[in-house]
């Protein structure tokens, strides 16, 4: 990234065996790479450097969803995001609807960003040669989300959904709490229908529906009396 003419680079880096090779690099790179000793799970991306801001990682498979999890979060906060995972990750943020890698991560990327896989790398380019294939998946936010809805409420109504993946949504949304044909009914949605089958904008019709269902006012209409 130095050699292709980065302004700054910041790297996170916790093993202390990189370290001293970073340093290296740093002083080779006067005053345009900064080395955070650290966890990146511990620390948010959004804080370090000015915008605008670019993220490129070889992310640890063991906690790359993790972390590309807490990014969301806070992604207008940068420009692109370009990660490499596991193929069969790569293949679930960029999956379409009915199609098998489609999912929960799939909605919650696509709903915020716009995604898709630049290349794939071999086990062979890396030392030790891993079992899997990796990807590269370029990650640049939308300006707005695709369709409104708290992300929170998305994040339960995906998880419902997708928990129970076989079976129809009016039982699979059961967990929810809420009365589901209405909830069905005000997203426009099938009861029949299966979670793989729905859009990322449909989720967000559900999500919209608990919100406005959860929000409605609860018990006995208040009695008004006239007093003389």
């Amino acid at each position: 990234m130095l050699d292709e003419g980065a302004a700054r680079v910041i790297a996170i880096e916790r093993d202390p065996r990189c370290l001293a090779a970073l340093g290296e690099l740093a002083e080779l790179h006067a005053g345009r790479l900064t080395i955070v000793d650290g966890d990146a799970l511990a620390i948010d991306p959004a804080t370090l450097g000015d915008g605008p801001r670019r993220i490129v990682a070889n992310l640890p498979y063991n906690i790359a969803t993790a972390l590309l999890l807490r990014w969301l979060d806070r992604v207008g906060a940068y420009e692109s995001l370009t990660l490499m995972f596991q193929r069969e990750v790569a293949e679930r943020l960029v999956a379409a609807p009915r199609s098998p890698a489609y999912g929960r991560l799939s909605i919650l990327v696509q709903w915020l960003c716009e995604a898709r896989i630049l290349f794939d790398i071999p086990p062979q380019a890396f030392t030790p040669a891993p079992k899997v294939v990796s990807s590269v998946v370029r990650l640049v936010p939308r300006p707005a989300p695709l369709a409104p809805a708290d992300k929170a409420v998305l994040e339960r109504v995906t998880a419902a959904a997708f928990g129970q993946r076989r079976k129809m949504l009016r039982a699979s949304l059961k967990s929810l709490g809420v009365p589901v044909e209405p909830l069905l009914a005000a997203a426009g949605v099938s009861g029949t229908a299966r979670a793989e089958e729905l859009s990322v904008a449909e989720f967000c019709a559900l999500a919209r529906a608990v919100t406005a269902t959860e929000h409605q006012p609860t018990g006995p209409a208040p009695i008004g009396l006239d007093l003389f």
